[in-house]
């Protein structure tokens, strides 16, 4: 008789002390679960073994990457049941530990050991990070980046869309197009910044070179972009040289760190000092500070987790390290803030757009299901699902506050102690155009 999802469901619930939220639909074609629930489909014993030797997020990840695990219904609703279970364990739910002192869950946990078969560990999915050296050297950073980017320019513009903009937009309406919202974030920094033309702009993590486009184009400012992608350094000056912009937009693969040809007018960080690390913020902070003149404005768009109460409990995701952002770090937006002052920057204005980065996580996701195909053959199926359930877990985060987005408004103070800015918060001076 075929049982395999009424043992399975039965031995998790024994181990996790909780019901499961979802249906169950095991390999050989059985099922279990609440009626029209979404169903977790186990394609075969390898994922019970992935779950046993690598127990929560990261055998989770392990399998679906493989393609031994699917769902079917709706990803968002799927992920949000299983939310409670993975990345937010409820008060009724046990950890592992305390549910292996349990001699009925140790009993649970040899029978899905019987259930998984041969008890070895399956080699992880090619497209894990195999980490060499320590954190945030030069070196390794380069090499974190590169995984991330290096994907390949055809496969971000499904994603991203004509934009090509990888970061949080600025949505006037939810029906808005992504393209009008990311128009819009643009215009928004810049303004922020209060570009003037014939200013210096440097863009820090310059992506395919939207940011220094649009700043040269609409606001007549010299931009000096800087990446460690060469596939986003190539394609950023082929869209530079179309629009007929090379005289006003310089695009270099340069670390931070060896900028050395300030001071700039403005400089604007976007979406990239979450790879900075927390041991190396202050010096990005310091670095950035030197780098701009006196009375110039640094706009630091960043992601943010929330604080524990204790933080020295806090633990990386392991499925966002290992397969989506090799070294990335976040930090809470009272830690951001406290860096970017102790550099000696005065921070103006912090303004979260959380909600906003759902919205765009949502819209990447449609775009890269429309198109999955072409996307699977561009990169990999283990690729295209590493993008998939990143984006979908990301957006039902920043919906349920588990993480947010600020944009961080700095400026290097002169001595004098003018500073320039408006007199009511966010009244920002529209910039006399090119």
């Amino acid at each position: 008789m075929a049982d395999a999802a009424v043992r399975l469901k039965g031995l998790l619930e024994q181990v996790l002390g909780v019901p499961l939220p979802v249906r169950i639909r095991a390999w050989d074609g059985s099922q279990a679960g609440p009626p029209g629930a979404p169903t977790l489909v186990v394609r075969n014993r390898r994922a019970v073994r992935r779950l046993l030797f690598k127990p929560g997020e990261l055998g989770l990840a392990r399998a679906w990457v493989a393609g031994d695990l699917e769902i079917e219904g709706d990803l968002y609703t799927a992920l949000d049941l299983l939310s409670g279970l993975v990345w937010e364990r409820g008060e009724d739910a046990r950890s592992l530990a305390q549910a292996l002192r349990d001699p009925e869950v140790r009993a649970a946990v040899r029978g899905l050991v019987k259930l998984g078969g041969l008890p070895f560990p399956p080699a992880p999915p090619p497209e894990e990070v195999r980490r060499h050296g320590h954190l945030h050297t030069k070196r390794t950073d380069r090499r974190a980046i590169s995984h991330h980017y290096d994907v390949g320019n055809d496969f971000y513009e499904i994603v991203l869309g004509p934009s090509m903009v990888y970061s949080c937009a600025y949505w006037p309406a939810p029906d808005s197009t992504l393209e009008t919202a990311q128009r819009d974030k643009l215009d928004l920094i810049c303004r922020k910044l209060d570009l003037r033309p014939g200013q210096r702009l440097l863009d820090v993590g310059c992506g395919w070179g939207s940011m220094a486009l649009h700043a040269a184009r609409e606001y007549g400012v010299s931009v000096v972009g800087i990446t460690l992608s060469q596939e986003q350094a190539a394609y950023a000056r082929k869209r530079i040289a179309d629009e007929g912009l090379t005289d006003k937009v310089e695009i270099r693969v340069q670390d931070y760190r060896d900028v050395d040809d300030g001071p700039y007018d403005a400089i604007s960080s976007i979406g990239m000092a979450e790879h900075v690390g927390a041991e190396r913020y202050l010096e990005y902070a310091d670095v950035l500070h030197r780098l701009l003149k006196p009375g110039g404005r640094l706009l630091n768009h960043q992601i943010g987790r929330r604080p524990q109460r204790d933080e020295s409990t806090y633990e990386v995701d392991e499925f966002i390290d290992s397969y989506v952002f090799p070294d990335g770090e976040l930090q809470p937006i009272g830690v951001t803030v406290a860096q970017l002052e102790r550099a000696g920057f005065e921070v103006r204005d912090v303004e979260s757009i959380r909600e906003h980065y759902a919205l765009t996580l949502r819209r990447w996701v449609a775009n890269l299901e429309t198109e999955w195909a072409r996307a699977v053959k561009l990169t990999s199926v283990g690729r295209a699902r590493v993008w998939r359930l990143y984006m979908a877990a990301c957006a039902l985060a920043f919906e349920r506050n588990r993480i947010g987005v600020n944009q961080v408004l700095a400026l290097r103070t002169p001595d004098s102690g003018a500073s320039g800015m408006p007199l009511r918060a966010r009244e920002w001076s529209e910039p006399e155009r090119r």
